[in-house]
């Protein structure tokens, strides 16, 4: 009876109902299991240790990690309910809005785990035909920067700057705008350390750029454009500082029904229809508007769009059925 008291008492804590669920469906180190449940790694390395001495939790050392899953025992040992109980549980819980939450960020944890090469050969992954050393997206992404021309680019919505500092790369000048002042602080201080000197920090609003007309050769909007005020106005705003001939560049999530990002990530907009965002880049003034599908995973419900479209030189006589709309 005391066994079985302790053990209800530690089921008895959301945060680590919500653990074991995840470590039912994967094997998750500690940095990855923070990222999943929002908590601080202090709490999440806590119900690890106590679920782990109660023999619900197993751990497995693996290239300098250690990773945790649901024991084993605990769906083997048919003499017990435990498992059958959770299960159900876990089942009936799937609309549950924390619960969504946790599967979201799984998606994108797993996502990022498959997209980092080195570390594609995982615990549970054991194929050799994935392991091709120093195969990577930034590389790839560093070699296709090469072959642009040292063109001027502003990434609005910069955040902590790490795709400013990428861009800063290959481009002559890069312009990196945010709304906050911590936020700027913080990729100032990536840049000294990156050593990168071709970036102008600014401060301001998406819909009110403190950046010239005409100013940069491509605007971008990296997952940015759903913390807009206005998101119309933001992509406006976005062709205003583009010159002629120039490109905007939109990256951001396709309409789902997500509601908990609103609190946690401060989102506004649930995403954009493809032709809702193929609308505000024409609407913007600008032309070859394409929208297309860049990153989805099955079972994710976050799916990634990428729009782009051209700003018409100045000398560009109008189209025959852009006339007919004039």
């Amino acid at each position: 009876m005391r066994q079985a008291s302790a053990l209800y008492r530690l089921l008895g804590d959301e945060a680590r109902l919500r653990l074991l669920r995840v470590l039912a469906r994967e094997q998750l180190n500690v940095t990855e299991l923070t990222g999943v449940l929002g908590l601080a790694q202090s709490g999440v390395s806590r119900h690890l240790g106590l679920l782990k001495d109660a023999g619900l939790v197993s751990e497995e050392k693996d290239g300098g990690f250690s990773y945790y899953r649901l024991a084993a025992s605990v769906r083997e040992d048919a003499e017990t309910p435990l498992w059958t109980l959770l299960e159900a549980q876990f089942r009936v819980s799937g609309d549950d809005p924390a619960i969504r939450a946790d599967e979201a960020r799984l998606h994108e944890i797993l996502r990022l785990r498959k997209e980092n090469f080195e570390s594609h050969d995982g615990p549970d992954t054991r194929d050799a035909r994935q392991l091709v050393p120093g195969r990577s997206w930034a590389a790839w992404s560093r070699a296709l920067g090469r072959l642009l021309p040292p063109v001027k680019v502003a990434d609005l919505g910069c955040g902590e700057g790490y795709l400013t500092i990428e861009a800063a790369r290959w481009a002559s000048r890069v312009f990196a705008v945010d709304r906050s002042d911590v936020v700027l602080k913080r990729a100032r201080g990536l840049a000294r350390r990156r050593r990168v000197t071709n970036v102008i920090w600014k401060r301001g609003e998406l819909e009110k750029l403190p950046i010239r007309d005409g100013a940069v050769d491509v605007a971008m909007l990296s997952q940015a454009l759903h913390h807009a005020h206005n998101p119309p106005r933001a992509v406006e705003e976005a062709a205003r500082i583009t010159g002629p001939g120039g490109r905007v560049l939109v990256l951001d999530l396709r309409a789902h029904r997500e509601e908990w990002v609103r609190a946690k990530l401060g989102d506004r907009a649930l995403g954009f229809a493809d032709e809702e965002l193929k609308k505000m880049l024409v609407g913007a003034g600008l032309r070859d508007v394409r929208v297309g599908v860049g990153a989805h995973k099955a079972g994710d419900p976050f799916t990634v769009l990428v729009a782009s479209g051209t700003k018409a030189n100045a000398t560009t006589k109008p189209r025959k059925h852009e006339k007919e709309k004039a």
